[in-house]
């Protein structure tokens, strides 16, 4: 199971939210970059930015800070929030980003998902779905739309979609447990790499994901509050050292 360590970026500052409002922000670093760095250094294989203030105004905001972290550190990056042109995609993959994370667009404009697969591959390519109770939210989880995840994670496998970022919104930042039945359920249904977001508290919350089958696992909060320590998430989960699910 692939980790993420989560770095969400607002006002060129590493934050995090609750539940996705914009008015609980809590600061834990004025230099995103320098994060990166400490994960890495404990690890981290792959990396998960977030450009919060891209996912308003619906073009990126944080290329700045963004540059610098891809500057910094030697392994991938994912990258999403106010994506939603083929020319942004462009731009973002020049700066060292290695995928590209499409959400609002992915809604409102299916199409576009097809054609960005065409252009860029599907390893460059990862759809974000976030959903409350099961409905897909867009503009910075601001609205929720009447597309279910489901359907849309089923028509995104029908265009070559591979990755799957799949966030239960009412999970995020609550330290709660990740939604592992829906995570579950969708991995199941598509057979896509459905990435869980939202909630990991601990490693017993891994555990369970790792146990039910999922490929991947977004830690944040739980991070920047020692709930986890990722030298040994790292060692247990990616390297397989308990084994075909056995833990």
């Amino acid at each position: 199971m692939q980790l993420y360590p989560a770095i969400d970026m607002k006002g060129g500052k590493c934050v995090r939210l609750t539940q996705g409002l914009f008015d609980k922000v809590k600061i834990y670093s004025d230099h995103p970059a320098d994060m990166a760095r400490l994960w890495v250094d404990r690890g981290a294989t792959f990396l998960h930015l977030v450009d919060l203030d891209g996912a308003l105004a619906g073009h990126s905001v944080n290329e700045d800070a963004i540059r610098a972290i891809t500057a910094s550190v030697d392994v991938p990056v994912e990258l999403g929030g106010g994506i939603r042109s083929a020319e942004a995609v462009d731009e973002m993959l020049s700066l060292g980003v290695s995928r590209c994370i499409i959400g609002t667009k992915a809604v409102r404009e299916p199409e576009f998902v097809r054609e960005l697969i065409e252009k860029f591959g599907a390893e460059r390519i990862v759809v974000g779905v976030d959903a409350k109770d099961g409905m897909v939210a867009v503009d910075g989880w601001e609205q929720v739309s009447s597309v279910s995840a489901a359907d849309l994670c089923q028509r995104m496998k029908a265009y070559g979609v591979r990755h799957i970022v799949y966030t239960d919104i009412s999970r995020d930042g609550m330290l709660t447990g990740p939604n592992v039945a829906a995570t579950k359920a969708l991995t199941d249904l598509t057979g896509l790499d459905v990435i869980a977001s939202g909630g990991v508290s601990c490693m017993e919350d891994l555990d369970a994901l790792y146990r039910s089958g999922i490929r991947g696992a977004i830690i944040g909060k739980a991070l920047y509050e020692n709930r986890v320590d990722l030298a040994e998430a790292v060692a247990r989960y990616e390297k397989e050292e308990y084994g075909n699910g056995e833990i």
